[in-house]
Order: C-alpha cells, then sequence, then structure tokens
C-alpha cells in the first residue's frame, strides 16, 4: 500500500506536466481563477449540515467514481457530490445526489456495480472513472470498452450521461497518453453525452488546493471541481426539467 502511494505521488507530478503542455485543457493559474462567489460560500455551509433523504422515488444524480468522487482524505460534506447537492438544494432543485465512489476503483469496478448504482429513479449518471486505469497501464481499449458500456446502460435507461475525462501519467510513453485522453473524447462524441474534458481541471498540481498526498482535492480544490462540473450538470437538469422528468 505505501509503495502505492508513493508511486502514485510521483506520477502526479508527470501528469501535470502532461495536462500543462498538451493539447488538454489546461488548468487555471490560480491567479486567473474567479474569486468564489458568494453562492459559491453558501454551497459550501449548506453542505456542512444537509443531510439528503434516501428515497428510491425522489429524482437522481449518481456519481459514479473512484477516490475523487468517493473524496478521499475528506470530510463527507466536503466531497463533490455532497457539494453538488448543496448546490441543488440552493437552487429549489428536487433531485437526491448518490456518492457511488469507491476508492482505488477502475472502470472494470465501475462496470460491476452499475447496475445497483442505477437504483432507483436516477435522471443523471456522471461517470469519472478511468484515472486509476493510466495509473496502472491498462490497456486503454479495455478502459474504453467498460465505459462505452457503462454510457449504452445508462442510456438504455432513459438516463443523462456527464462523462468526465482524466490524463494518463507520461511513463507509459506518448502514444499511450494520446490514446488513453482521445478515448474519452471519443466516446462523448460517439454517444452525444456531455463531457468534462479534464475532471481535475484548474486543480490538478496546485498544491494549495490538494491534500498532503498531491493528488486528491482539498476542500478548497473539492470547491472548483463542484463548479465545473455543475456548468457541465446544469444544461442536463434544464433539459429533465422540460422535459417533465423533474415533476415530482
Amino acid at each position: 500500500m505505501w509503495r502505492l502511494h508513493q508511486r502514485l505521488t510521483t506520477v502526479l507530478g508527470a501528469l501535470v506536466v502532461v495536462a500543462a503542455c498538451s493539447n488538454a485543457p489546461s488548468s487555471q493559474p490560480a491567479a486567473s481563477r474567479p474569486a468564489p462567489s458568494a453562492t459559491d460560500a453558501a454551497v459550501a455551509a449548506r453542505a456542512a449540515t444537509a443531510v439528503a433523504p434516501a428515497s428510491l422515488t425522489r429524482p437522481r444524480i449518481v456519481f459514479l467514481g473512484d477516490s475523487l468522487t468517493a473524496g478521499y482524505g475528506l470530510a463527507r460534506e466536503q466531497a463533490v457530490p455532497a457539494l453538488v447537492q448543496a448546490r441543488l438544494d440552493l437552487e429549489g432543485l428536487d433531485y437526491e445526489v448518490v456518492n457511488a465512489g469507491v476508492s482505488g476503483d477502475t472502470s472494470a469496478g465501475g462496470l460491476s456495480r452499475l447496475e445497483w448504482s442505477l437504483e432507483g429513479a436516477v435522471r443523471v449518471l456522471v461517470v469519472e472513472l478511468g484515472a486509476n486505469d493510466g495509473l496502472r497501464g491498462l490497456p486503454v481499449a479495455a478502459m474504453k470498452g467498460n465505459l462505452d458500456t457503462i454510457i449504452r446502460r445508462a442510456k438504455a435507461r432513459g438516463i443523462a450521461v456527464l462523462l468526465t475525462g482524466m490524463e494518463a501519467p507520461p511513463n507509459y510513453g506518448q502514444a499511450y497518453t494520446v490514446e488513453f485522453r482521445t478515448a474519452f473524447r471519443d466516446l462523448a462524441k460517439e454517444h452525444g453525452v456531455a463531457f468534462v474534458p479534464f475532471y481535475l481541471d484548474g486543480v490538478a498540481g496546485n498544491s494549495a488546493l490538494n491534500i498532503a498526498d498531491g493528488i486528491h482535492p482539498n476542500p478548497e480544490g473539492a470547491r472548483i471541481v463542484e463548479q465545473t462540473i455543475w456548468r457541465a450538470l446544469q444544461p442536463l437538469l434544464a433539459a429533465d426539467e422540460g422535459s417533465g422528468g423533474g415533476d415530482r
């Protein structure tokens, strides 16, 4: 476990170089990031006290992911899904956010628990998987196949999908890095789903926005990720409300 942690810490620095120097979306410099709005502050405050009641009939937004979704190193209310729940509550949108993040999960792990993750009235599935595939150098084709199946099964149920991309460490070679990045973009295009090219945009590589391991966002970093996800999520919720799917 210690060796794996050490390896993850080492490769993240290289991953950030790729994100900054490649044609992938680059992280905003701290100086150019907009200051948190009053709404953002209210979201963080509400998340600290809000507890969404579990219900199989309440419309759901499910976050299927790994430790980045689970909120590794954070209190439950500081994780991205909890922050999204707080924002929904502030906006008066009656959705229940489900955190289906499992630390260490690969795309195969996410696929294996997809069915029970989609229990209830799920309206939107946020897919945040692939980081551990990349860290382990697993075949990109296998990862893409797993994500493809997840998206297809969700869409077959009438569930809107928000796919988030990730960057692979460059120690497996440039060809792997490019193939890995392209897999997410191709899937988003092939299935016509909402897409966030880099889940950690604006956060990766900034020590002020990550916990001590240099990999996982700290509370401030999680709030930035939540803002990125929220911008992509809003149109999906508007479409759901407009179609009558949000009628309770």
